[in-house]
């Protein structure tokens, strides 16, 4: 089929991280047809002076919704969208000038209703930053799953940078109402009807996730009591896998308390190499020592608050019984 594209975009009081995205769509390397659209979500600090502002550069479409969440948002972009391929990003993206080109030849060449590309920290990003951006995307702490080339399992896209046809979405109405967690959901239903997922490795783009510590503990303690709710809906996609933050926090305590206590220095040690290999790992990658340092402390917050809260969220759901939807209202729209 002649593929048109349409970007979606719903954004919430973030209309700097709009400026930046939209000034990045002005420098994309191959003229090809799309459309912007972007979905104010019920923000109080609108973007829409700076989508003015590109009016006369970008074909934009802009929305303002009651706040409903990203799922329903980007679903209310796609029924709007003129396109048939729908391509999703959250509003603190950045795109690489050759992205929609390596979109278009992937697609072209082995066409899928759904792919994910991966994503990278722009120089311009904090140390902070690039430091979350290594712990949320090496393989020696997420396995690879949100962009690896080696990925340890059939790859899931995220909706920072995800392409779903249209075809695609009217069959499985788009996101659920819970977040964070919608875009695996999507995914797992996609598997079920029989639709394929694909990592464009190429496509990646800058994302600038979490700007501070706690932050990023809480987002990542979400992503923790998401999964156990998933694998709840959709049994057949528990792995014990998942399990692994947990223990490697329980395994760290222990073995801190072995040491002091009987001087069994085995397992102790064995965290130290670990940490001696992500450390060697993220200054390859980042060329920066402190960056290296930061990498390290952002795994433990990574592991600590997905650790908690997949913990939590499986006591509740499977030992307590709890409705998901009350129990952890605040992840439900």
């Amino acid at each position: 089929m002649q593929i048109s594209f349409s970007f979606i975009i719903p954004v919430y009081n973030r209309p700097n991280e709009i400026d930046e995205l939209l000034l990045s769509f002005s420098k994309l390397q191959k003229v090809i047809n799309y459309e912007i659209v972007i979905i104010e979500d019920g923000s109080s600090e609108t973007a829409l002076n700076i989508v003015n502002k590109y009016k006369d550069l970008l074909d934009i479409s802009y929305f303002f919704k009651e706040n409903s969440g990203p799922g329903d948002s980007r679903n209310y972009g796609m029924k709007h969208a003129k396109g048939n391929y729908f391509i999703i990003l959250d509003s603190d993206c950045i795109l690489p000038p050759q992205y929609l080109d390596e979109v278009q030849k992937s697609l072209e060449e082995d066409f899928v209703h759904c792919f994910g590309g991966p994503d990278a920290a722009h120089d311009s990003f904090s140390n902070v930053q690039k430091a979350i951006n290594y712990a949320m995307t090496s393989f020696f702490s997420t396995g690879g799953i949100r962009g690896h080339k080696n990925s340890v399992d059939k790859f899931q896209p995220r909706s920072f940078n995800m392409g779903l046809s249209k075809e695609a979405f009217i069959k499985t109405d788009g996101f659920g109402k819970i977040h964070p967690g919608e875009d695996p959901d999507l995914t797992i239903r996609l598997w079920k009807l029989g639709y394929n997922t694909r990592l464009i490795p190429a496509a990646f783009v800058f994302h600038k996730r979490r700007i501070s510590w706690s932050k990023f503990y809480k987002q990542v303690g979400k992503f923790g009591m998401v999964r156990p709710i998933l694998n709840l809906w959709h049994p057949e996609t528990q792995k014990v896998t998942y399990w692994f933050p947990t223990l490697f926090v329980v395994g760290l305590i222990i073995s801190v308390v072995l040491y002091i206590s009987i001087q069994l220095d085995w397992l102790l040690y064995t965290y130290l190499f670990y940490y001696f290999v992500v450390f060697i790992d993220a200054l390859l990658k980042t060329k920066s020592v402190y960056i290296a340092l930061l990498s390290l402390l952002a795994i433990n917050i990574q592991f600590v608050g997905y650790g908690i809260g997949f913990y939590k969220s499986t006591v509740a759901l499977q030992i307590l019984n709890k409705d998901p939807k009350e129990y952890f209202s605040e992840l439900f729209f």
